[in-house]
């Protein structure tokens, strides 16, 4: 068993191209020293004034953001990595060079550029030449939940027919470690495993990555075991998105002008639609949108499909983009919302999920956002058939409340803007 899993580990190339070593140890120098020899020639080293040292620096700190941030991204569910390498190393490369400009610090831009296509190139080279390598193999054992677990593109998942992984070369073992029809036997067996180096993983902890939802039956710690989000980040994050909108603000206001006026131009009634929802640690806050229904017509307080009668022929257009959410920058800049978070509900709705929904309060430990891990995952589901699936949702991103999980919804989000992907 021990030959067979060092056998699946020794391959020196599949460290080198996709390890976080082989990003250090090979990638970062030859995205430093190939444009920098290409244009200051073989002993660039032996003088290095400081646009020279600025200009190392900041493509190696460039690199080495993306690398972290792809590699802490990768672990996501969906996150389908070569969709997300030419963003995440531009927006990496454009920080850089940002803070050389207004620092007033000089940097040679040929071998900045340069530096920026060979990190494409070795990126895009490690993704698609690791490729084969990085669908995980695991091993079930026949007991307890785990035949409900399905596989996907990148976990390759096998049953086991006895204690006896056959010569095939797995990268762990899944198990109900709570199955109460868990013979000895077995349980030996994932003894054995673990004293052979082998990973013995417990169905919920395959089932989330799985499927990026926890389940509501339970509470679920976060990787620092506890349920309160780190304050830290809590802190940083709220900077973050008032700098943010305050920046975005002048940009805004032209498109959200020209909004108003097709607004009013379509239908009769207000420009913005202004509705109670329940906010970060459960306080009531009103939220700003763009009218997108009739105004003298009633309903629940949800959409029921995209068809629904409600909703007015510029309503159809800015629902599908979200340019009905931009008002919520106001809501941002007072500090009701962030840019990224569960989606806040209306507080008579949350009342009555409150009665019949177990942990559903849960969800407030964090500011409610614009965006979430619900929205890029599932879609906008109309509120009463999805919630419960929605909540798995909002509660694997409070789990993994963090800038990486935070950075894949963004870049999700982008591609809905072009996409209208689960719009209502």
């Amino acid at each position: 068993m021990k030959r067979e899993y060092e056998r699946r580990h020794s391959r020196w190339y599949e460290v080198l191209l996709l390890g976080l070593g082989g990003h250090l140890l090979v990638g970062m120098p030859l995205v430093i020293g190939l444009p920098s020899l290409e244009r200051w020639g073989w002993e660039f080293w032996h003088y290095l004034p400081d646009v020279r040292t600025n200009t190392i620096i900041a493509i190696a700190l460039a690199f080495v953001a993306s690398a972290l941030t792809l590699r802490r991204m990768a672990r996501f569910p969906g996150a389908q990595l070569a969709a997300y390498i030419m963003p995440t190393v531009s927006v990496a490369f454009l920080i850089a060079v940002a803070i050389l400009f207004f620092t007033r610090e000089g940097y040679t831009r040929q071998v900045m550029f340069g530096g920026y296509l060979v990190s494409l190139v070795w990126f895009f080279l490690g993704y698609f030449i690791g490729r084969r390598f990085r669908r995980l193999k695991l091993a079930l054992v026949p007991f307890g939940d785990t035949k409900r677990l399905l596989g996907t593109r990148q976990v390759d998942l096998r049953m086991l027919d006895s204690t006896d992984l056959g010569g095939v070369r797995f990268d762990g073992v899944v198990a109900d470690l709570r199955a109460t029809d868990l013979p000895a036997e077995w349980e030996r067996f994932l003894a054995r495993c673990t004293l052979n180096h082998i990973p013995v993983y417990h169905i919920r902890q395959i089932s989330e990555s799985l499927s990026g939802r926890v389940q509501i039956d339970h509470l679920s710690e976060n990787e620092f075991g506890s349920l309160l989000p780190s304050l830290m980040y809590v802190g940083f994050k709220r900077v973050v998105d008032f700098l943010g909108a305050l920046l975005l603000l002048p940009l805004l206001l032209p498109l959200m002008a020209v909004v108003a006026i097709l607004i009013k131009r379509d239908s009769p009634g207000p420009v913005f639609f202004l509705q109670p929802r329940m906010g970060y640690r459960q306080h009531p806050f009103l939220m700003y949108k763009f009218r997108s229904m009739y105004h003298d017509m009633s309903g629940e307080d949800f959409t029921i499909s995209e068809d629904d009668p409600r909703i007015t022929r510029v309503g159809m257009w800015i629902r599908k983009y979200r340019i009905d959410e931009l008002p919520q920058i106001f809501n941002i800049l007072k500090g009701e919302m962030s840019f990224i978070g569960p989606r806040p509900e209306s507080t008579s709705l949350s009342e009555w999920y409150e009665q019949d929904v177990p942990f559903f309060s849960y969800r407030h430990v964090v500011r409610p956002g614009i965006t979430g891990w619900a929205q890029v995952e599932q879609g906008y589901a109309a509120e009463v058939d999805g919630m419960s699936k929605k909540l798995q949702y909002d509660f694997y991103y409070i789990k993994h409340f963090s800038l990486w999980i935070d950075v894949l919804i963004s870049l999700k989000t982008v591609r809905i803007l072009f996409t209208g992907f689960g719009a209502r």
